[in-house]
């Protein structure tokens, strides 16, 4: 496995993005080791909120929210994906699988050990946070959904999924920054669209960009589509706070927070939104209405 890492002079000066970069080496069963970045801000020893990204995204992608959850007297701990943001990138599109995914990150909970947890997730932040739930729901107190899911191969795929799996895959370049704007309800301007492309030099450090819409289980006998399953056997039977916060322009997770609320019990009675003019990235499309409803769902 070869791995790549994006020079530190692409993250300098990003627009709200003010964050200590921190790290932890993941062990790697499949090549060297790899160094994970996440953001550490609030007190140590203060209840934690655990934010993962998506597709195509990273840990930006929070920028707004974190201060906030540091206000409401949380610490903030926010991973990149291996493959995005600051953390390092195996370069090629077969060294990504999904179980290899949720390994490496159930691996970055074990090292850092955040404790109390509120879990807020999106898009693939979910495939994989709501694996490492259903595993072990000791350390986490409270969880947020956003446009995410945890498919099984059952559900029907939207034409725009099977749309973008394609393109993620075929594209000759792939575009991330524009990709992330064309997802949102507002345009973003131009320097956060440059900051959501900055951990990607050229071409070659895409491979996850690419890898993950494909990883996606759409058949039941899919690779990882029977470990979801699974997952969910224990999540019906979770009776922790869960709240799901969609949007109502994002075609890709349309309808999935319904599953959400009809079997997990801990969604019963919440407050479920779904915001008025947001697309995918809700976090940009609605960052004070996100703020308000996460600082009320997670009051200590």
């Amino acid at each position: 496995m070869k791995v790549l890492r994006t020079p530190d002079e692409r993250f300098e000066s990003l627009p709200d993005f003010p964050f200590e970069p921190r790290y932890v080496e993941i062990p790697n069963e499949w090549g060297p080791s790899l160094r994970m970045h996440y953001i550490d801000e609030g007190p140590r020893t203060a209840p934690s909120a655990v934010l993962l990204h998506g597709e195509p995204t990273w840990s930006y992608l929070y920028r707004h929210l974190i201060p906030s959850l540091v206000r409401g007297g949380h610490r903030v701990l926010v991973p990149d994906l291996v493959g995005f943001g600051r953390t390092d990138k195996p370069a090629e599109i077969d060294d990504y699988t999904y179980e290899r995914m949720v390994e490496w990150m159930a691996t970055w909970f074990g090292l850092v050990n955040p404790r109390r947890v509120t879990l807020i997730l999106h898009d693939w932040g979910g495939l994989i946070g709501l694996r490492i739930l259903a595993k072990g729901s000791r350390r986490f107190e409270r969880i947020v959904a956003m446009n995410t899911g945890l498919p099984t191969g059952h559900q029907a795929m939207s034409q725009e999924f099977s749309t973008w799996r394609l393109m993620a895959h075929n594209m000759p370049v792939l575009p991330v920054g524009q990709i992330v704007n064309g997802a949102c309800f507002v345009d973003l301007p131009p320097e956060v669209i440059s900051a959501y492309d900055a951990p990607f030099p050229d071409e070659s450090f895409k491979a996850g960009a690419r890898a993950l819409p494909g990883l996606v289980p759409t058949h039941p006998d899919d690779p990882s589509a029977a470990e979801n399953r699974k997952a969910w056997q224990s999540l019906s039977r979770l009776k922790k706070p869960f709240l799901t916060v969609f949007s109502d322009l994002d075609p890709i997770s349309s309808g999935t927070e319904e599953t959400f609320k009809a079997r997990i019990p801990g969604a019963v009675g919440q407050p479920h939104t779904r915001l008025r003019h947001a697309g995918h990235f809700v976090t940009e499309d609605r960052t004070d209405r996100l703020i308000k409803l996460l600082s009320k769902f997670t009051r200590l």
